[in-house]
């Protein structure tokens, strides 16, 4: 038997450390915004040649000044039929969105620049968020986190008892700073699709920590008296330990190749699943259920 609680202050030192780290990145590297939290304007276009970035931001440049700030990565063709077409997303900080001759004359400019050069390109997609509705996107969305973290409160206090959902919500929150923080050491992009991920990540962590709780829950029953909370707790852990780890590997070993191969567009949610899939796991075995010890032995409730 593996002696998960045994070794729980340390497990707890280096989850601080992980926490402090990562809101050490969050509050001084930031994070990339998306157009859909930062606002601005965001579209795709396709070359029948490659094109280098630089000869995209030259031109972009060219047609105003402020566009040399541009965001331009190339991306996947996946349209198998024009295989041989060459695409490139460009995220400029100004949007467009109140000036219906702004975003003509930068297509008219575009093409014609490029023509120049003898490469046609098209316009594939045009997103415009202003700055107004950018605020209001991530206002709802971190809303949307809050409330999702308050449910889940109430609800393992419901189905078990305070001291877990305490428990749940800190191992909770411990996945998700985490995870934020690998979004800002890497540059990972946080839009609509990364909230989307962390909300995952607080549904698929809630589950692997409700399988351990519901055995500690069990064995509470059947050893009380017995045996110690400590003992009680790290055999519960070591009973689920082989489901909890065949869960996790198999999901991200579906979520893995999402990240690598799926595109610009899903990198945002599969990163985040990615992350979270790992953190989640652990946290469910050495966060959750070291604090639920420490808060039953505090209430003596056992």
């Amino acid at each position: 038997m593996i002696d998960f609680v045994g070794k729980r202050k340390v497990f707890i030192l280096l989850s601080l450390l992980l926490v402090i780290t990562g809101l050490i990145f969050v509050f001084t590297k930031g994070f990339n915004l998306g157009v859909d939290f930062a606002g601005g304007t965001e579209f795709v276009i396709s070359s029948d040649k490659e094109i280098s970035i630089n000869e995209i931001r030259d031109i972009l440049s060219s047609i105003k000044s402020e566009y040399a700030t541009a965001k331009i990565a190339k991306l996947k063709n996946l349209n198998v039929e024009n295989s041989e077409l060459f695409q490139y997303s460009v995220v400029l900080k100004e949007s467009l969105s109140g000036s219906t001759a702004l975003k003509e004359e930068l297509i008219k400019s575009m093409k014609s620049k490029f023509s120049e050069k003898g490469i046609k390109i098209d316009f594939l997609e045009f997103n415009d968020v202003s700055g107004y509705a950018a605020e209001e996107i991530k206002s709802y969305a971190w809303y949307a986190v809050i409330i999702s973290l308050v449910l889940l409160l109430a609800y393992i206090t419901l189905r078990f008892k305070f001291s877990f959902g305490v428990g749940a919500i800190i191992a909770l929150a411990h996945d998700i700073i985490i995870t934020m923080g690998f979004y800002s050491l890497f540059g990972i992009e946080i839009n609509v699709a990364a909230i989307a991920a962390f909300l995952t990540l607080a549904g698929y962590s809630l589950n692997d920590t409700i399988v351990v709780y519901d055995k500690i829950r069990e064995n509470m029953k059947k050893l009380r008296g017995k045996k110690s909370i400590e003992e009680i707790v790290n055999t519960s852990i070591n009973e689920v330990i082989v489901r909890s780890i065949n869960t996790s590997l198999t999901t991200f070993l579906v979520v893995l190749p999402i990240l690598i191969w799926g595109g610009r567009a899903i990198a945002p949610f599969a990163f985040g699943l990615a992350v979270g899939v790992v953190v989640g796991t652990y946290s469910s075995l050495y966060i959750a259920s070291p604090i639920v010890i420490g808060w039953i032995k505090k209430a003596k409730t056992f």
